[in-house]
């Protein structure tokens, strides 16, 4: 009888340590997920993934005169947003980022100007989503923009996120 015991005891070992390399392999198969900006318009919101990202690593330098490093900034934020927002007329624009983004810095911009100021917050709000909305060389009104959250390090970028905002019939 102890024969049959002893070999069950260590069947349960073997399966035991089985489960414990499996799950070592798997935790070190996760990779740490990618922030999420999140954009708010009266009672709608929405969770954009990131356009350009790499773990929180400098990806280039905000007012590089390389044309190479230019044009990959500019195609970071040209990437077509995967969500849209509607706004309607007079409504705050909330725009939120995760606390690690928020540590070193981030800034919106919409059609590549600054909207907001860099902050160290995990939100900044903007007044009124009309303006976005203003041609400034025209000074018609557009349908739609896109607002991209840069997050920076000491003038450098380390991700974006773009969202597409369309302008409610009022």
């Amino acid at each position: 009888m102890t024969a049959f015991s002893s070999w069950g005891t260590g069947r349960r070992a073997a399966a035991a340590l089985g489960a414990v390399s499996l799950g070592l392999v798997t935790l070190s198969a996760c990779e740490k997920p990618t922030p999420l900006a999140t954009v708010t318009a009266g009672k709608d919101t929405v969770t954009a993934e990131a356009a350009c990202y790499d773990d929180g690593k400098v990806l280039g330098d905000l007012a590089a005169s390389d044309k190479k490093a230019q044009a990959e900034f500019t195609k970071c934020l040209t990437t077509e947003p995967k969500k849209t927002l509607t706004v309607h007329p007079g409504e705050k624009l909330r725009l939120g980022v995760e606390p690690d983004v928020a540590e070193d810095g981030w800034i919106a911009l919409s059609n590549n100007s600054p909207i907001t100021n860099v902050s160290k917050q995990t939100y900044q709000v903007v007044a009124s989503a009309d303006q976005l909305f203003v041609n400034q060389q025209t000074r018609s009104l557009a349908d739609s923009t896109v607002v991209s959250v840069v997050a920076t390090k000491g003038g450098k970028y380390t991700g974006v996120w773009n969202v597409k905002l369309k302008r409610a019939e009022s």
